[in-house]
């Protein structure tokens, strides 16, 4: 890789490497290496810019949770030495809680884009539902507890929106691989409401692991997940922002997929009786294809933050 330390054989390697360098081996000072100045890193929550403040975060979590596990389970990935290599980084976590001495698993979705040996791009997911629900917490309650945490609905901020972002290094939107594109149509007619496409696409023992720690086998449950998502958000704008899909040796053909939901919870659904608020779903899933269709999918959203600004939004309209 042109740019990229000679120990790493390939862009997979520098990703699963340099994540256990910094978070396992307790390389924090790596940072300052691998992350560009002026990185952008955006999560459900909030957006921050600069590798000063990756580090201050990365000593925080571990100071929560300090003997953490990020157990790398895929990396798909596209682009070249010119432009830049962008990952799709699917992770499993175990820690435990210094507070409670409670044992948790949940998993991440990390998509970077590296250029010269540095990350300067970033969209991480974390299944901060999944944490709470170790916790003994739904993600509600949760929210509930981090707005009072942060002063209440009048101070605490906002979670991130398009609003808040701004331009980063990476302009690109994946590649043209024809998983890639399967995943993208199928997402596309299940947002359309075309719900039908779950039998015609997906394996009938497909097994899916969905927000807060969910599991689901087969068609009914894939398809309750997806109609209790949309039916939540039912006039929401879905946006695909990236779009990957690899054939690898030794690997089932695969999809990552980069993708918002932005509109009103006016609903009922997953998040329950609707309230009106305006919602922004950050979102990243990834697709397993066998003979008979999607056989292993991983969608991840961070339902903690969107019951923050389900919240939130009460706010808003009592000022209004």
């Amino acid at each position: 890789m042109k740019g990229f330390d000679e120990k790493w054989k390939d862009f997979p390697d520098y990703i699963l490497g340099i994540t256990k360098e910094i978070w396992e081996d307790r390389q924090l000072h790596t940072l300052n290496r691998y992350y560009a100045k002026d990185v952008i890193v955006r999560t459900p929550l909030t957006i921050s810019q600069g590798n000063t403040g990756v580090i201050n975060s990365t000593m925080e979590v571990l100071a929560e949770f300090p003997d953490r596990t990020l157990l790398g389970e895929d990396v798909i990935w596209s682009g070249d030495d010119e432009s830049g290599l962008y990952s799709s980084h699917r992770i499993i976590s175990t820690a435990t809680h210094r507070e409670t001495n409670k044992k948790i698993f949940f998993r991440i979705i990390a998509d970077c884009h590296a250029l010269n040996n540095q990350i300067d791009d970033e969209w991480l997911i974390r299944d901060h539902g999944a944490i709470a629900k170790h916790l003994g917490m739904t993600a509600k309650e949760q929210a509930i507890k981090a707005i009072e945490e942060s002063g209440g609905l009048e101070q605490c901020p906002f979670p991130f929106t398009p609003e808040k972002d701004f331009q980063g290094p990476y302009t690109g939107v994946g590649n043209d691989n024809e998983w890639g594109e399967k995943y993208q149509s199928i997402l596309q007619r299940i947002m359309n409401a075309e719900f039908s496409v779950i039998p015609q696409e997906y394996d009938r023992a497909c097994l899916a692991e969905y927000p807060s720690g969910t599991q689901a086998c087969s068609h009914l449950q894939i398809d309750d997940f997806w109609m209790r998502l949309r039916s939540a958000f039912p006039n929401a704008e879905f946006k695909i922002h990236n779009r990957i899909g690899r054939n690898d040796e030794m690997m089932s053909p695969r999809a990552a997929i980069r993708w918002s939901l932005q509109g009103k919870h006016e609903g009922y659904g997953h998040f329950g009786a609707p309230t009106g608020a305006q919602v922004y779903i950050m979102g990243a899933a990834h697709a397993e294809f066998g003979p008979w269709g999607v056989r292993r999918e991983y969608v991840l959203f961070d339902e903690v933050a969107i019951w923050k600004q389900i919240l939130l939004n009460s706010r808003h309209r009592t000022n209004s």
